[in-house]
């Protein structure tokens, strides 16, 4: 698994262009997952969610959009570049203007025990540094019967893999490149996918990390899903 500086460096590295690079090499799918994990979200009527991993504060964002004006929603990230990005984005809409972007390593979370009824978590998972420390973190901070949202790259549906990967190894970082001037980050994300375990095998590391019960939800051919862990 990935270091923890490493990724934070790279991160940063690539803050400015993340988002245009996102929109772009997902083919703007990316909006889909976000608001299809904020439908998700709004069932379970929370009145706190923290959105780890929130980077640029697009998932934040959505889910105030989607949810009522009395939820807190707190995005934490452990990359600075990144939440002042968040910083100035949310300046664009009224109601963005509350959320709170604070720092947050999800190896060690600044929260209380029981203390969330909502965690979300989008493309954050897969660059854990000690995988089974963050999922347990995770469900230290939910409350009994809170639910964990991971949104993450997952492995496509046998027929589709051909395709997909050929666009991972070979088109991906070279599009990026272009839009960033950086591949490398790119090569790892690719590398990354490749290498993320199965839905159900993320399923399995999700219950060891002591969640109660996991659904996972395939989207777009399979290569994103949406794990609810409820503790």
């Amino acid at each position: 698994m990935p270091k923890g500086e490493t990724i934070n460096a790279m991160f940063s590295e690539v803050a400015p262009s993340y988002d245009r690079a996102n929109h772009l090499l997902s083919g703007g799918v990316d909006y889909y997952w976000r608001h299809r994990l904020a439908k998700k979200v709004a069932k379970c009527a929370p009145k706190d969610v923290v959105d780890l991993a929130t980077g640029s504060g697009d998932v934040a964002f959505v889910l105030s959009d989607h949810l009522d004006e009395s939820v807190n929603i707190t995005g934490m990230d452990f990359c600075q570049p990144m939440l002042d990005l968040a910083e100035e984005k949310k300046h664009s809409k009224p109601n963005y203007e509350k959320i709170p972007f604070r720092i947050g390593d999800c190896m060690d979370l600044p929260l209380e025990d029981e203390s969330v009824d909502v965690i979300t978590i989008s493309f954050g998972v897969r660059n854990f540094e000690d995988r089974q420390r963050g999922l347990s973190e995770m469900q230290r901070a939910l409350r009994p019967g809170g639910s964990a949202f991971i949104l993450e790259f997952s492995q496509p549906y046998n027929w589709f893999k051909p395709f997909y990967y050929i666009y991972l190894k070979a088109i991906l970082p070279v599009i990026a490149r272009v839009i960033c001037g950086k591949r490398d980050a790119y090569d790892y994300l690719a590398n990354s996918i490749e290498s993320f375990p199965s839905r159900k095998s993320l399923s399995e590391q999700i219950l060891q990390a002591g969640f109660s019960r996991v659904e996972a939800t395939p989207l777009t051919f399979g290569i994103v899903a949406i794990h609810q862990a409820i503790r």
